[in-house]
């Protein structure tokens, strides 16, 4: 899997075809909050740009539980983030 190497191309990823996904995860890359995570939760996060909406959709919505760990913390972290 390549990784994002540019914020542009991140924020890019970030865009998604429902607005409900939009509204958390481009303000998470505008308000930096992506910057100020370790590099590790960095790759968790540009991994979980690589699901498909509708999972995304029910992760973030509580509609349906994830089983990835590393990815179900990062539904936290933005939610947390978002909730602020």
């Amino acid at each position: 899997m390549t990784m994002l190497d540019s914020k542009a191309k991140l924020r890019w990823a970030c865009r998604r075809g429902m607005l409900e996904l939009d509204v958390l995860l481009l303000p998470f890359i505008d308000d930096d909050a992506y910057d100020a995570l370790p590099e590790t939760q960095k790759l968790v996060f540009q991994r979980l740009l690589t699901s498909d909406d509708p999972d995304l959709f029910a992760w973030f919505m509580g509609h349906q539980k994830c089983e990835d760990e590393e990815l179900k913390n990062m539904v936290k972290i933005i939610l947390n983030r978002v909730r602020v």
